[in-house]
């Protein structure tokens, strides 16, 4: 009797154990699931890839900034070269009291030279 007892209840726990696991798969495999499991996928995914993307730009911005300094070094260029001062041209002046701005430029305004 008690051999009968023990396999009774080692099959009702084996079955209960079977339908949890089966009841728990079939609601991971709903498309309600699956889509959320593959947003949460390509959000990791998306992750994982901007990190590597902005370690690779850190790396390649260090490498530039070495080379950058061979090169300096390897030229005999300055840290800090004097720039000359910015040139500025005025592409027509505005002197109201020399009239003869328009005949001292190069441009021509004729039209017809252009065909």
């Amino acid at each position: 009797m008690f051999r009968r007892t023990f396999w009774f209840t080692t099959g009702v726990a084996a079955g209960v154990w079977a339908t949890t696991k089966v009841n728990r798969k079939l609601r991971q495999l709903t498309p309600e699931s699956l889509a959320a499991t593959a947003a949460n996928k390509a959000l990791e995914t998306g992750h994982r890839l901007k990190d590597r993307a902005v370690g690779f730009a850190l790396d390649v911005r260090d490498g530039m900034a070495q080379r950058e300094a061979e090169l300096e070094d390897a030229l005999g260029i300055e840290d800090n070269p004097e720039l000359p001062a910015p040139r500025r041209y005025t592409a027509i002046e505005n002197n109201r009291s020399n009239p003869k701005y328009i005949e001292d430029s190069t441009y021509s305004y004729n039209r017809n030279e252009d065909h």
